[in-house]
């Protein structure tokens, strides 16, 4: 990260608190944000990383390989190089920007950020004394502990580390097969153009999409600004599909964001905006479902359970949804109750604006190999974060298979539980270190408000600081703009500790 661009995310910072009469130092406690010195200044970033380093590192050999080179790929070789005192560590990572922030996607779709303030070069992040492959995996072999290339080279390992992250499905769409799968950086030219212009699609999950979803929300809300009374309001649909996504609440985020938009250009009463999930809940946890129910009555959502984006067609601008439903049936007097029947049936919904939330899926490499389980993202035990048959493998992040959110927030914890692992077992000791299964959602309500949904295994609010989780608050927007983006791409990639 530039420092120069921290420095002036700290000044923006300071500016809005100095209007609540808080100092940062005080923000940062109340935010409950460790290592919150990272946000003193720029300056004392080289000083923190030797003061927090252990006073002895092991001595193990042996060489460990990365595949993927993104937040949970450079912070696990970061913090490797924390611990180990003569590391041998190669990551393979072909994409020049897969060090970006992609959690900065939702700020740039609403125009918050621009598309050059997520935008972060893979060299500038990859540790000293690190090896880096700019090329893509293609085959993994877990007997014989090697991987292969796109360019044939063949790189054997003692331990691998699975940190590919996902693709994000849109060939599955109907009408948008040629739009194939992505990776939220990378040439996306394909799935762009299979998107078209003048269709009212959008997507925030590639960097480029992001800044199209801009570019599309502003057209029709100005559309929506000069609807006169009587006339049909402009549709906004957003959609939440049916497999685990990156940040489960990024759909809604996008959708909140577009609200405050339209607000902001008194553009509100023109416009109707519709909310499709797949499931049944807005939020796994039950407080978070029942905060969310209540701000999309507030705000005048409309909201659709059991609805599966399986059809776009562009050119008549129609979304068509498997709905899903269940019928009481005849009454079963050996169970002493009704039966229930399973309905669907497709439903056609007219759009002028369409924000796709597209399946994640593990990349084909993973899924197709001996690595992938049956929904093809790595099995791993959820606590160790160990492969359930190759135990010199183990996956972070999005890729590994662990029933919980897709997030940088779980990454944070992750990666810490896996260095500490794969140490143990370098050194023969047991595997003590557990992943509690905690993440983090800053879910944004608004410009200038966010609800910090927090939670693990236990699906009950877990928050960190003393503050009723399920309330919007201004202190968690100033901590989603100002202070994530410095904590992940310095606390966690660069020093390898938050």
């Amino acid at each position: 990260m530039d420092y120069k661009y921290l420095n002036n995310m700290l000044a923006e910072m300071d500016k809005d608190l100095s209007e609540k009469g808080m100092s940062r130092r005080d923000a940062m406690k109340l935010a409950g944000i460790s290592g919150a010195g990272l946000f003193m200044g720029a300056s004392n970033v080289q000083a923190m990383e030797k003061d927090q380093l252990p006073l002895k590192k092991s001595g193990v050999d042996a060489k460990i390989v990365i595949v993927g080179g993104g937040l949970a790929g450079i912070s696990t070789a970061k913090r490797l190089t924390n611990f180990i005192e003569n590391p041998d560590i190669t990551i393979i990572e072909p994409e020049k920007l897969s060090a970006s922030y992609q959690p900065g996607q939702t700020l740039v779709g609403a125009g918050i950020w621009d598309i050059d303030d997520i935008k972060e070069n893979r060299e500038d992040y990859v540790p000293d004394g690190v090896k880096l492959i700019p090329e893509k995996v293609i085959d993994f072999d877990p007997t014989n502990n090697q991987v292969t290339t796109d360019k044939g080279q063949v790189v054997s390992y003692d331990y691998l580390v699975v940190a590919t992250g996902i693709q994000h499905d849109y060939e599955r769409l109907e009408g948008l097969e040629e739009a194939g799968r992505a990776y939220s950086t990378g040439d996306n030219t394909r799935l762009h153009k299979a998107m078209g212009d003048d269709t009212g699609l959008c997507s925030i999950w590639t960097a480029e999409g992001s800044a199209k979803t801009w570019d599309v929300m502003q057209e029709y809300i100005e559309k929506a600004k000069n609807v006169k009374e009587g006339e049909e309001k402009i549709k906004f649909l957003f959609t939440h599909p049916a497999t685990p996504i990156k940040c489960g609440g990024a759909p809604k985020k996008i959708m909140y964001l577009t609200n405050s938009r339209l607000k902001e250009a008194g553009a509100r009463e023109g416009a109707e905006l519709h909310f499709y999930p797949n499931g049944g809940a807005m939020f796994g946890v039950p407080e978070y479902h029942d905060a969310i129910m209540e701000q999309f009555k507030r705000e005048d959502f409309k909201w659709h359970f059991r609805h599966n984006l399986v059809r776009v067609d562009k050119e008549r601008k129609i979304a068509t949804f498997d709905a899903k439903w269940q019928e009481k049936g005849p009454y079963d007097p050996i169970m002493r109750d009704f039966e229930v029947y399973s309905k669907h049936e497709r439903k056609e919904v007219p759009y002028d604006f369409l924000h796709i939330t597209p399946d994640a899926v593990a990349p084909r490499e993973v899924a197709e190999s001996d690595l992938g389980g049956a929904s093809g993202f790595v099995p791993v035990n959820k606590e160790t974060l160990q492969h359930v048959k190759y135990m010199n493998v183990f996956a972070v992040g999005d890729v590994a298979s662990v029933p919980m959110a897709k997030t940088g927030g779980s990454v944070r914890k992750q990666y810490k539980v896996l260095v500490d692992n794969i140490v143990s077992q370098m050194e023969g000791k047991k595997l003590e270190a557990k992943y509690a299964g905690y993440t983090v959602c800053p879910l944004i309500t608004s410009i200038g408000t966010v609800m910090l949904a927090e939670f693990d295994w236990t699906v009950k609010p877990t928050p960190l600081v003393p503050l009723d989780p399920t309330v919007e608050r201004w202190i968690w927007w100033l901590m989603k703009v100002y202070a994530l983006k410095p904590m992940t791409m310095i606390g966690m990639m660069k020093l390898g500790q938050a």
